[in-house]
C-alpha cells in the first residue's frame, strides 16, 4: 500500500460514521466502529500508540492529549453535539493522518458548514477551512517549518481564536516511527519540502468558548506546489 491509500481509507472511514452517528451513541462505540471499519479497509494496526480512532465531543473537543494517555469517554451523543475524530490507520507501517470535527443539529449530521444553526460551531469550522487555504497560499518549497508555524499561530491569534495543541505545534511530517515525526514548530528551521509529506492539523478555540475545532489532511509537493494527498 501507498501513503494515498492509507489517507483514503482514514477519508472512507469518516464518510463511513457520518452516515451512522446519532444522538445516544456512545463514544467508545464511535471509536470501535471507526477503527473495525479502518481494518476492513486494509490498516493493519494503528501507528498512534495503537489507537485508531481518538474520538471526542461537547466540551471534550478542546482537549488536546498524547495518544499514550488518552482514554475514550464513556459518554453519549447529545441531539445537538460537536465531535471531533482523528484516525491513524496503519499498513506495514505506511500511515494515514486524518482529522474530521463533525456537527449534529436535531440528530443529524449536518455535512455542509453554511448550513451549521450554531453560529459559533460554524465560525469555527469556517476558521479550519480558512486556515487550511492560508497553508495552500503561503507555503512554498522555501518555507520552513518555524516560518509556518508563525504565520498560522499569528493568524489564529488575529482572528481572535487560540491553539489548543499540548505541544503548541500545528502537525507533523509522515514518518514509519512516530518518535522520528518533526514538527511545525518554534525553531524548527527545515524545510518543508525536505520531506516527503506532513500534516496539518490545527486544532483552535475561541478563548472564550467550551468547545474545539480540528481538520487534518495530509499535503506534499507536486511541481513545487502544495497538494492535499
Amino acid at each position: 500500500m501507498e501513503y494515498k491509500d492509507l489517507q483514503r481509507i482514514a477519508k472512507e472511514t469518516i464518510s463511513y460514521i457520518k452516515t451512522i452517528i446519532k444522538p445516544n451513541m456512545n463514544l467508545l462505540d464511535v471509536r470501535q466502529l471507526c477503527e473495525e471499519k479502518m481494518l476492513s479497509l486494509g490498516a493493519d494496526s494503528f501507528w498512534y500508540w495503537d489507537v485508531g480512532a481518538f474520538v471526542f465531543s461537547g466540551d471534550e473537543t478542546t482537549v488536546s492529549v498524547s495518544g499514550r494517555e488518552y482514554i475514550t469517554s464513556d459518554r453519549l451523543i447529545s441531539n445537538n453535539d460537536i465531535i471531533t475524530i482523528d484516525l491513524s490507520p496503519q499498513n506495514n507501517k505506511i500511515w494515514g493522518d486524518y482529522a474530521r470535527t463533525i456537527i449534529i443539529e436535531s440528530g443529524e449530521v449536518v455535512d455542509r458548514i453554511d448550513k451549521i444553526q450554531n453560529n459559533e460551531w460554524r465560525n469555527g469550522l469556517l476558521m479550519e477551512e480558512r486556515l487550511h487555504q492560508e497553508l495552500i497560499d503561503f507555503v512554498t518549497p522555501q518555507t520552513t517549518f518555524e516560518e509556518l508555524y508563525l504565520h498560522i499561530n499569528s493568524l489564529i491569534i488575529d482572528e481572535g481564536f487560540i491553539n489548543l495543541d499540548f505541544m503548541g505545534n500545528l502537525g507533523h511530517s509522515i514518518v514509519k516511527n512516530k518518535d522520528e515525526r518533526v514538527y511545525i514548530e518554534k525553531d524548527n528551521h527545515l524545510l518543508l519540502s525536505s520531506i516527503d509529506y506532513f500534516t496539518f492539523e490545527p486544532h483552535i478555540s475561541d478563548p472564550n468558548s467550551k468547545y474545539g475545532y480540528k481538520k487534518e489532511n495530509i499535503y506534499y509537493f507536486s511541481n513545487g506546489k502544495l497538494v492535499e494527498l
